[in-house]
């Protein structure tokens, strides 16, 4: 995936590209080698080994480079527009616009060394021949690689948003009977409530996507102010937030519903079936000092009786594994969920990069 596709992962209205991205810097060095390797094929069909001619060996190259550089640059921008067309007029206009600049390096190849008046046509109707079979190949290839990303890409949305769907709060019921409570004592906490209900169920309901991690954040706090009002003093919460990490809120990327999950089990889990409650704790700060991986932490107090108890329980392990599952479609390897007990606390750490997985 390259850079400039990298944001349109999770948003299923933008239509893919007809072929892929040819302007990277990969693209480029692949398209130069394979220029280069038809240029020193044909030398070498022409002339032999032993009589091998370097002159016409740069002079292939040359225009060898000029038209599939220029056809890249000029396929690049459109390629997107090209996913509009029906797969054969794309297809088409892709193949003609080839065949165009064949054309056209042709002729300023042939001012330039002043061949024109020697034989031009017959060497602009042989390069046109070769252009249009290699780059028939070469267009059907990149056609099937992209559409092949294209399925996978699709099929990674969809994974996605499945995930993502199954993210439904358990606490429905609880924080209806609280806003039920309090609407003849309190009515307008009782509206906040609700306001704070209905944004929690629109980003559990909305497309999947990497959100800014002030809307994460803000997401976050909107549901422990409900808890709050159900647990009372049972449920204290303390926030740790780096200060590299507090300048760069509105930058800094991750999933939607990546945290609120790991709080929602926190809760659930560890502080519900305690008498006495407990802290939950949430840590952000970068990993290292390059700031490409930003480290995340819930920590929970673990139910009394058995300290293996909250690993066990299904609902926590389905919903860690859904974010792990989550985590890896976005970043590949790049991104881990550790979990694990530290003496009477349970600690759920998240490693996101704030890249997608290239």
């Amino acid at each position: 995936m390259s850079s400039s596709d990298r944001t349109r992962v999770g948003q299923s209205t933008i239509q893919p590209p007809f072929l892929p991205d040819m302007c990277s810097l990969q693209s480029v060095f692949l398209l130069v080698i394979l220029g280069e390797l038809l240029a020193l094929a044909l030398t070498l069909a022409s002339a032999g080994l032993v009589h091998f001619d370097w002159e016409q060996l740069g002079l292939r190259s040359f225009l060898i480079q000029w038209v599939v550089l220029l056809s890249a640059a000029l396929l690049c921008p459109i390629r997107f527009w090209l996913g509009t067309q029906k797969p054969q007029v794309a297809g088409l206009m892709s193949y003609s616009l080839v065949l165009a600049v064949t054309a056209l390096c042709t002729q300023v190849g042939l001012r330039l060394t002043g061949l024109d008046a020697l034989g031009g046509e017959h060497l602009l109707s042989s390069n046109l021949l070769l252009s249009a079979i290699f780059g028939g190949v070469v267009l059907r290839y990149l056609y099937v690689q992209q559409q092949w990303s294209n399925q996978q890409k699709a099929e990674l949305q969809a994974r996605i948003q499945a995930l993502q769907s199954r993210i439904q709060p358990h606490f429905l019921f609880n924080s209806m009977n609280s806003i039920a409570s309090l609407i003849g004592s309190d009515p307008d906490l009782a509206e906040r409530l609700v306001e704070d209900l209905c944004s929690l169920f629109r980003a559990s309901l909305a497309e999947p996507a990497v959100v800014a991690l002030a809307s994460e954040l803000s997401l976050c706090r909107q549901y422990l102010d409900i808890e709050s009002v159900r647990l009372g003093e049972r449920l204290s919460v303390e926030w740790e937030i780096a200060e590299q990490v507090e300048q760069q809120l509105s930058t800094l990327r991750v999933p939607s519903l990546l945290i609120q999950p790991l709080l929602e089990n926190a809760i659930q889990h560890g502080v519900q079936p305690r008498i006495e409650g407990g802290t939950v704790k949430i840590a952000l700060k970068f990993e290292d000092a390059s700031q490409k991986k930003l480290s995340i932490t819930v920590v929970n107090p673990l139910p009394l009786g058995n300290v293996d108890n909250l690993s066990r329980r299904t609902g926590n392990r389905m919903a860690l594994e859904n974010i792990e599952h989550r985590l890896k479609a976005y970043y590949g390897l790049e991104a881990r969920l550790n979990t694990g007990v530290q003496g009477v606390e349970f600690l759920a750490n998240i490693i996101c990069p704030q890249e997608l997985e290239g």
